[in-house]
């Protein structure tokens, strides 16, 4: 006969496993409907250079609005080391809206975002389909730009200049 501690051992673990895939199923499922959102994440507050983490002043920059660029490494449509001043930021992506047109079957229209915020040039994805990349690593939130740092968008890949 089967002891009814080994019983309640079996349904007690079959429980435990079902809420386990429910609590997955639903965590996949609210992140699946947060990335459809397109300009989400500019719907939040800036941020400020102390606040999150890995955020610091950029090398040379003094928080005066001093030039900042992105340099063409490679890109369809784009000669290398062309340059586009950022200001106080810039939209990458196709569409007609951009500041720094993509001529890019992988870029959305509206792709990614650099905002100047202080003395800090930070850059976030906007929903893209296909994604912004920081260093070869997926951004996964408003990012920091530093002196050198690659910026990659489907086939094209820009470098970061703070002159």
């Amino acid at each position: 006969m089967i002891e009814p501690a080994s019983v309640l051992l079996k349904y007690g673990f079959l429980i435990v496993l079902y809420l386990f895939l429910l609590w997955v199923s639903r965590n996949a499922l609210r992140d699946l409907r947060g990335r459809g959102r397109g300009d989400a994440v500019a719907a939040g507050p800036p941020i400020a250079a102390g606040e999150a983490t890995g955020l610091h002043s950029l090398a040379g920059s003094q928080g005066d609005g001093s030039p900042a660029q992105l340099v063409v490494e490679r890109a369809p449509g784009h000669q290398a080391g062309m340059a586009y001043d950022i200001g106080d930021g810039a939209v990458m992506g196709r569409g007609e809206g951009a500041e720094i047109r993509l001529e890019d079957p992988f870029a959305s229209s509206r792709h990614a975002r650099l905002l100047r915020q202080g003395p800090v040039i930070v850059i976030e994805d906007l929903g893209s389909t296909n994604g912004t990349y920081l260093n070869e690593e997926l951004l996964q939130g408003p990012q920091p730009l530093h002196q050198g740092d690659r910026v990659r968008i489907g086939d094209s890949e820009f470098t970061f200049e703070d002159r």
